[in-house]
């Protein structure tokens, strides 16, 4: 789903009920309770990857090799139940997972497809690449040099490629999960451009001692995933994705995150702050997280909650040794939120009748 197209205005008239965000909010906490079962994170975090896919976003997991990157952007896709085979409006068929090993020598082509010259009928026939699928995990994407990292722009921004002169569609939903080794060898820096397109980025972080020897003990097994399987249908997820437009967001809370945005761009520890495109991203994350949690609008706290995941990769920083986390801090520090938080409690009173 193309969310930059999506406004921010606040939603008087949201349609969804108390009555019906808890009923949702149920589906999706088993869908986060089936990922648990088998991958070891904070719950938190957890439930910010699951809300960036039903938002229609796309994640970043950034962190040391060997945590669980991988295993956990497998177990989400398995938690989904696919159905069938799909074919594209363009006739290209559409793989329901796939996954992208990203090396140093991978080619765009490698990653979107070609156009193969058949000897045999004189034509040439379409060789899709990995990126026709609605789950498309980017494994080291950081391994990747620049001009093949740029094969992702369209698809992330339009969800659709150009290749030698066609342009083709994307399957609804569509998820990319990139993994990002933060050290080695051979690491090429992810552009800015491309890095606004992600909705958010999480570290997962190494487990504490009790969770590490529980995660020894479950795969250090070969049956580690038998019994795991789906739980939700691929169609009710896209219903989920409908829905988030149907949570309200008061004209003070989007005040609130125009204002948190506009300060990263008058930093002086900044150099280049957030894009317009991060306060739609942000908005909306804000809401599927809402709806996640059972609320059928949008908290001044649930945007502060998230501000860190959802801003901090996309700041450009004077210094590249101060992280941005310190600047974003300090606005949830400085940033006036007291009429927000009125404009809140007025909203939640409203939405609770």
């Amino acid at each position: 789903m193309a969310t930059d197209t999506v406004g921010v205005e606040a939603d008087a008239a949201a349609t969804l009920s108390t009555t019906e965000a808890a009923s949702v909010s149920g589906e999706m906490k088993a869908l986060v309770d089936n990922v648990k079962r088998l991958i070891y994170i904070d719950s938190a975090k957890l439930e910010y990857l699951v809300a960036a896919k039903i938002a229609g976003g796309h994640v970043i997991l950034a962190d040391s090799h060997g945590v669980g990157k991988t295993s956990l952007a497998k177990s989400l896709a398995q938690s989904i139940g696919w159905s069938g085979s799909n074919v594209s409006r363009d006739g290209v068929p559409i793989e329901h997972f796939s996954r992208i090993q990203c090396t140093v020598d991978l080619l765009p082509q490698d990653i979107l497809g070609f156009s193969r010259y058949d000897m045999g009928s004189g034509d040439f026939t379409f060789n899709r690449g990995p990126i026709f699928a609605h789950f498309v995990l980017c494994d080291e994407i950081n391994l990747l040099t620049p001009k093949t990292q740029g094969s992702f722009f369209q698809a992330m921004e339009e969800q659709a490629v150009s290749i030698e002169g066609n342009t083709y569609e994307l399957p609804e939903p569509f998820f990319i999960i990139a993994t990002m080794n933060l050290k080695g060898a051979h690491l090429f820096p992810l552009p800015a451009p491309q890095l606004d397109r992600f909705m958010v980025q999480i570290s997962i972080g190494y487990p504490d001692d009790a969770d590490e020897e529980r995660i020894v003990r479950q795969h250090g097994v070969e049956d580690a995933w038998s019994g795991f399987s789906a739980v939700v249908d691929q169609h009710r997820l896209t219903a989920w994705q409908r829905m988030v437009d149907s949570v309200s967001i008061h004209d003070e809370v989007v005040q609130y995150i125009v204002a948190c945005i506009r300060h990263t761009r008058t930093h002086p520890a900044v150099e280049t702050g957030a894009s317009p495109r991060s306060g739609i991203k942000l908005s909306r994350m804000a809401r599927a997280l809402a709806l996640l949690r059972g609320d059928n609008y949008v908290s001044v706290d649930v945007v502060k909650e998230i501000l860190r995941p959802a801003i901090s990769h996309r700041l450009i920083m004077e210094d590249p040794a101060t992280p941005p986390e310190v600047v974003i801090d300090e606005l949830l520090r400085t940033v006036p939120v007291e009429a927000q938080q009125r404009a809140w409690a007025g909203a939640a009173e409203a939405a609770t009748r």
